[in-house]
């Protein structure tokens, strides 16, 4: 059965299939994904029961392991192989945490609208999401079209954000939310600089980069910087530019961090929910 890419909207998001993801591909099947994630920038794949070996050899066809903040962190890895997000509410012994658990009100910043490792130097190509364990309720995970929305901005905004440039840090979310860190903690992960407006290395269209992760924009006052960081999100996720996943078991959505922002949704921290993510990094 050859694969198959049914759009869910006009070009953004599209549902995948036609393989079993369990068994290895080639290269001639990684390029027609590569093609329809230029196209898409999302795409999910419903029921995949991929184990950890089977996701890994998958991920590692679309490009280099990005280890985000694994390497900085040197938070106990409880899965088979390094390079894994744990996207859970489960402790390293299997247990749901206590809500009021460091790595869960760390990872509550996930709600916000956010792309994987801005804040790092290199480019986060594309994440793979893996659902393993899903509360009946709640925990949907939105994407937003960075692309259209770079495309619908007003002419004044446009040139605004031509020639920007911001500065993404891993901890600036997390302070949002009453999170404190050490200056060694801070100075530990020096932030990262890149456009508002980039461009992408394969379609050529340009898009909003624009993340939560962005604490302040060079040659900009900070309550200004913020202030226009907070409407480009608002304006970049707009219902028509997003697409909201409903979480079944065994589903693996991958996304192109170059031209999406995504966020988690609310859902009982006392209900246990496992995904785990890998993602990878432009070369």
């Amino acid at each position: 059965m050859p694969l198959k890419f049914e759009p869910v909207t006009d070009g953004f998001t599209a549902v995948a299939s036609g393989i079993d993801l369990r068994n290895p591909i080639d290269a001639d099947i990684a390029a027609e994904i590569e093609a329809a994630m230029d196209e898409f920038a999302v795409l999910v794949w419903r029921g995949q029961p991929l184990d950890d070996d089977q996701h890994m050899a998958f991920t590692k066809w679309f490009g280099p392991l990005d280890m985000g903040l694994l390497n900085v962190t040197k938070k106990p890895n409880r899965f088979k192989h390094e390079g894994f997000i744990d996207i859970a509410n489960v402790g390293a012994d299997g247990e749901i945490m206590a809500r009021d658990a460091g790595s869960i009100t760390s990872s509550i910043a996930n709600q916000f609208w956010h792309t994987d490792s801005s804040f790092m130097k290199t480019v986060a190509k594309y994440s793979l999401l893996s659902a393993r364990v899903i509360p009946e309720t709640g925990g949907d995970t939105e994407f937003a079209d960075m692309r259209a929305a770079y495309d619908a901005l007003p002419d004044d905004l446009r040139t605004i954000v031509a020639d920007l440039i911001g500065e993404h840090h891993a901890l600036y979310s997390r302070t949002l939310l009453g999170n404190r860190y050490t200056e060694d903690q801070v100075a530990g992960m020096p932030p990262a600089q890149w456009p508002l407006v980039r461009t992408h290395p394969v379609t050529g269209r340009k898009h909003l980069f624009t993340p939560i992760h962005v604490s302040r924009i060079v040659g900009v006052s900070v309550p200004e910087a913020r202030m226009l960081v907070n409407e480009l999100i608002e304006h970049a996720t707009q219902p028509q530019f997003v697409y909201r996943h409903k979480w079944q078991p065994d589903d693996l959505v991958m996304w192109d961090n170059r031209c999406t922002l995504h966020r988690g949704r609310r859902f009982d921290l006392t209900a246990r929910r496992e995904l785990r993510r890998t993602t990878t990094m432009e070369v």
